[in-house]
């Protein structure tokens, strides 16, 4: 029996931007998707912060949860995440508490420690070199919490009594540690950094002290997933999100390719290289060829819940995808409820 039947399922959405396609059709695309996900049984449905970046439509988190939570009736939306070092605490509070007053009960709010970005971008951003360092980041989340709290000089309003429930997430172990010590639920970014997540989730366990919010542990993965009817079509449909990952590293991010441009790109000895490095960490194939794959990941990370990325440039390729992986895990739409609401 697949391991996928005893853990909620959940989606991370990057809203891409497709070539020949737009930022509209990308956000009209992602809503169609959430009430697909809602339909099939899916948790949550979180979508992340990016910015400079051609080929992703995600730049406002907060606008776009509030969308997605008016598209939708019961499944929960959430950041994965807001970069806290981007935005002043007491914006994020207001945000998030105006988010969970008119949703209650339907609201996550996953921080980030990095910027997203790039550094001039993340300049922009704050408007000043100031709190772009890592070392503010506690501090930062400190007056957050505070926020919501009450206990803060500055009355966050509706945030005071509004607040929902607050994820870490994290690409190494600096946040791990830090949602350990804090009694919260952790996220790990597994589908872009594979190599550092049994140590992050083995520190998470290790520094966890029990809170108001959690008893245990409670940690999450966030793989990235491609399933289609067969092993070949998956890495077809794979193969622009591949290019995309290379074009990243070259400083040339712009709009998701086609499979048929995928193909036909000249790659050099260096960037197939990488895409093989690459694409050891992914899920890509066949139902069967993922359950396997995914029973492994699950077996390997002991993850209380896992969330799935899917990047490829169909639509109806993407719907496809989380259809084929809800099967698996056999999900309905009372099902896979989260464990984690406080």
């Amino acid at each position: 029996m697949s391991r996928l039947r005893d853990i909620p399922l959940s989606v991370l959405d990057l809203a891409p931007i497709t070539s020949g396609s737009d930022a509209t059709t990308a956000l009209r695309n992602t809503r169609e998707l959430a009430q697909h996900a809602e339909t099939l049984g899916y948790t949550r449905y979180w979508v992340a912060e990016h910015h400079n970046m051609p080929g992703i439509a995600s730049s406002a988190p907060a606008v776009l949860i509030g969308h997605i939570a008016d598209a939708t009736k019961t499944i929960r939306v959430g950041s994965g995440g807001v970069m806290l070092p981007n935005h002043p605490s007491l914006v994020v509070a207001e945000q998030f508490g105006m988010l969970e007053a008119l949703h209650p009960g339907r609201i996550d709010l996953g921080i980030g420690r990095a910027p997203g970005t790039d550094q001039r971008t993340a300049k922009a951003l704050r408007r000043s070199e100031a709190g772009l360092s890592a070392e503010d980041f506690p501090q930062q989340l400190t007056e957050l919490m505070q926020y919501f709290n009450g206990t803060a000089e500055i009355a966050a309003v509706p945030a005071t009594g509004m607040k929902p429930p607050l994820w870490l997430l994290g690409s190494s172990g600096y946040s791990a540690q830090a949602a350990g010590v804090l009694g919260l639920p952790f996220a790990f970014a597994h589908h872009f950094s594979a190599q550092n997540t049994l140590p992050a989730l083995a520190l998470y366990r290790k520094h966890f002290r029990p809170s108001e919010v959690l008893s245990e542990p409670y940690a999450m993965v966030c793989a990235s997933v491609v399933v289609a009817d067969t092993d070949e079509h998956a890495r077809w449909i794979a193969g622009p999100g591949a290019l995309s990952f290379v074009r990243l590293r070259q400083g040339r991010p712009g709009p998701l390719s086609s499979p048929e441009e995928a193909a036909e790109y000249p790659y050099t000895e260096i960037d197939r290289l990488v895409i093989e490095d690459r694409m050891t960490t992914q899920v890509i194939g066949s139902p069967e060829t993922v359950s396997a794959q995914l029973d492994r990941l699950l077996e390997d990370t002991a993850a209380d819940e896992l969330m799935v990325t899917t990047i490829v440039h169909g639509h109806s390729d993407r719907l496809r995808s989380f259809e084929l992986l809800s099967g698996l895990a056999e999900r309905t739409p009372q099902l896979g409820r989260s464990a984690v609401r406080t």
